[in-house]
């Protein structure tokens, strides 16, 4: 029997991807609520796979990742998303993940996503591959690939029009760390100020609707 654990805030999400796994698969599946949770279990509990939410509070799918693959380098981790693919596929990968499905296509694809990660393979849906493809092809890179993963977050939540002090409290950084990360984003983009790191961030859709002010 497989064993499963899933990492996601949200209780509805949890239930609903547990009871698809349950019904297609030989599969027992546990649960936590944040990346906390997850890095524990993973410690003292065997798993065959690890599914886990790119956007928790606290501590996120991306840092919750560079933790398990500390402890476990060789646990199969799908990572879920309710963000672009296009827009957040490489990054995860190069973070450790086997697979990336936006939330919106895992119950159509996370049984195969599921078998392919445990077969040894990774996972992107042929939408977002074809993407990838395109953009090594042609050697194009938008420019928040060059950010950090802590840019990268930094410049999200600004995007959503939280102050740096709101940031600081979030992600636990004093004021001063999240100015350096802002001036980092701002020479590494060419952005002049929040309002075009806002408009970069809507226009390549790094947020989910509900997240935008």
């Amino acid at each position: 029997m497989i064993r499963a654990l899933i990492a996601d805030d949200h209780p509805i999400m949890r239930e609903g991807l547990k009871l698809f796994l349950v019904c297609n698969l030989d599969i027992h599946v546990d649960e936590v609520e944040d990346g906390f949770q997850a890095i524990d279990y993973v410690k003292n509990n065997e798993i065959d796979i690890l599914i886990l939410d790119i956007s928790m509070p606290g501590l996120d799918g991306l840092d919750t990742l560079k933790e398990v693959r500390d402890i476990k380098p060789d646990l199969p981790v799908l990572m879920l998303s309710a963000y672009s693919e296009d827009q957040y596929a490489m990054r995860v990968l190069k973070a450790g993940a086997n697979g990336y499905l936006m939330k919106t296509s895992a119950t159509d694809e996370l049984v195969d996503a599921v078998q392919k990660i445990l077969e040894g393979g990774k996972y992107l849906s042929p939408s977002v591959a074809d993407k990838l493809v395109d953009a090594v092809s042609t050697g194009t890179q938008q420019v928040h690939h060059s950010l950090s993963d802590r840019e990268f977050e930094v410049m999200r939540m600004i995007a959503t029009g939280k102050t740096l002090t709101q940031i600081g409290e979030e992600l636990k950084l004093s004021i001063k760390t999240v100015s350096t990360y802002r001036t980092r984003i701002l020479e590494k983009t060419g952005f002049e100020d929040n309002a075009a790191i806002t408009s970069y961030v809507i226009k390549n859709g790094l947020l989910p609707i509900s997240a935008l002010p």
